[in-house]
């Protein structure tokens, strides 16, 4: 069963063992994350994935930065 989690990001038990993906594609919310870390440009990732659209890195952002605000429980050490 396809889940839209955020606009653009959708999560499927039958794709990419369920982590975030773009629109139901092959294409991990963290492929994306990964790229820009590494200094490639929305310019860059577009021509070498052309069925992204602009829209899909933003949302890709977003929902990276909803995530990163969720409470973390560090163990005692």
């Amino acid at each position: 069963m396809r889940t839209e989690v955020f606009p653009r990001i959708t999560v499927d038990p039958d794709v990419m063992f369920g982590k975030p993906c773009i629109r139901g594609m092959r294409i991990r919310v963290t492929d994306i994350l990964d790229m820009l870390a590494g200094g490639a440009t929305r310019p860059q990732i577009l021509e070498s994935y052309p069925y992204l659209e602009d829209g899909d890195i933003t949302a890709a952002l977003a929902y990276a930065a909803r995530t990163a605000d969720n409470k973390i429980a560090f163990a005692a050490e």
